[in-house]
């Protein structure tokens, strides 16, 4: 190679160094804005405050159980599987990118052999002849689009990563809801059950006052309907049980079967909830921080649109061995060829404008899903604190009218036997007390779906 030849090749290297050194293509930058009154009403929180993301969701969960069927859930639950291999084709996609930056390299060795004939019919000896090179392509990037390549690959595996702990996030909370729904259709199943046999104690008690002669048999057949349709919502509650735990195990991918739980218990909603810092819902919910690397994802696809203004520059080289003839063995003569070229886009039929324009769009769209992903967010933490608030306070009326309402049916009961109330007044107070006790069942479970979706809305099951 000549030396003018080197030299052209030296300053041309030189030129794409500097060019990459110019900051055309920055590195992205995370977004960290939040909007004022994230929370709404309940964003006024200390700079130092904590929240209840922070707890692990084993220590979240204390029903034994349940961290069980989580972690069975984590192991075996397709959709989370699937997140997981989404990962490992991004780490593969960053991987060759990042061997972008390196030669490639490729041998094609060849060889032939060839006879003639004479006229006088025979053939001459043969003559073998070899090709064996190995060939070097190098493709620059030119103001660093190479870098940026692997930047936008590092970007799709940052949200394959993020996306997965989204997948396990929202997991976490179908497993508990479903397991929490399971441990409210025992208690209504339990409620309906103890009312059952004790509306038969008052079915007999008013055959006993109509064969008497003391009651009428429009009451009796009243209250036999009443007692049917318990008896119909104990049937309903059951299929309701068999469905959830069916829903269950699909999750947890095994056959349907009967799912191992606590009973209700005394569960208590808590007093007071710790949100924390608005800002660090960019730093712990999974879906902020997918939506955060999709702007960058853009931001790269906006800079390799730039980068189609550039000019691409390459490097070709051929090394190896090669004869003209003679033995197939013959190592022959060396083979040593390099090039270089340059190729500067002039016109490209307005194809290059339009697509920057497009990458610049989508860019200023996806900044725009970011903010609408954090405004989401802050919402679902204004409902679920909402409805904890709700659920508490009910709680405490429901379980004054439940007491209360226990009281009115036994002392209803206790003078019906001594005739001094009428079937109806029973009626009603026997329905009004399992509606009360019914009420109060759903309610705990609202509330514990609260809590579990501010848990998951402020970032939680992460560790």
């Amino acid at each position: 190679m000549k030396r003018s030849t080197i030299y052209i090749v030296l300053c041309t290297l030189s030129l794409c160094t500097l060019l990459s050194s110019c900051g055309v293509y920055r590195k992205y930058k995370s977004q960290t804005d939040v909007p004022e009154n994230l929370y709404g009403q309940n964003d006024s929180v200390p700079a130092d405050s904590t929240t209840i993301a922070d707890i692990s969701w084993r220590e979240f969960f204390k029903d034994p159980m349940l961290r069980d069927l989580i972690d069975s859930a984590l192991v075996r639950n397709t959709d989370l599987e699937s997140a997981r291999l989404a990962v490992e084709q991004a780490q593969a996609s960053l991987t060759a990118a990042k061997l972008a930056y390196i030669p490639s390299l490729s041998l094609n060795p060849q060889a032939s052999i060839s006879t003639t004939m004479g006229t006088d019919g025979t053939f001459s000896s043969a003559a073998y002849t070899y090709h064996i090179p190995l060939q070097l392509d190098w493709n620059i990037g030119i103001a660093g689009s190479v870098t940026v390549k692997k930047r936008k690959a590092q970007a799709v595996l940052e949200q394959a990563k993020y996306a997965w702990e989204a997948t396990r996030a929202n997991l976490i909370s179908a497993v508990s809801q479903y397991y929490f729904k399971l441990l409210m259709l025992d208690r209504e199943l339990e409620i309906l059950t103890m009312t059952d046999s004790l509306w038969n104690v008052s079915l007999e008690t008013e055959k006993a006052l109509w064969e008497n002669g003391k009651a009428y048999s429009t009451a009796v057949n009243q209250m036999e309907s009443s007692n049917i349709n318990v008896k119909a919502q104990i049937v309903d509650t059951k299929r309701s049980i068999l469905a959830t735990e069916n829903a269950l195990c699909k999750l947890l991918r095994i056959t349907p079967q009967h799912i191992a739980r606590m009973s209700w218990g005394d569960f208590e909603l808590p007093d007071r909830f710790e949100t924390g810092v608005p800002a660090l819902l960019l730093e712990k919910r999974p879906d902020i921080r997918v939506a955060d690397q999709q702007l960058a994802e853009a931001f790269y696809n906006t800079a390799s649109a730039k980068a189609a203004f550039y000019p691409s520059f390459s490097l070709q080289g051929i090394l190896g061995w090669t004869n003209n003839g003679g033995l197939i063995l013959d190592p022959g003569a060396m083979l040593l060829k390099a090039a270089a070229s340059l190729m500067q886009p002039i016109f490209a039929q307005g194809k290059l404008r339009a697509n920057l324009k497009i990458a610049k769009a989508k860019q200023q769209d996806q900044l725009n899903r970011y903010v609408q992903t954090v405004i989401n967010a802050g919402n679902q933490v204004n409902e679920a604190l909402a409805d904890c608030q709700v659920a508490k306070e009910k709680d405490v009326l429901y379980k004054r009218q439940v007491e209360v309402l226990h009281l009115a049916y036994t002392g209803t009961h206790e003078l019906m036997n001594a005739g001094k109330a009428s079937y109806l007044e029973v009626l009603t107070a026997q329905e009004s007390l399992l509606d009360a006790q019914l009420n109060e069942a759903e309610n705990l479970y609202n509330g514990s779906l609260s809590i579990i979706a501010l848990y998951i809305a402020l970032g939680g099951s992460s560790k």
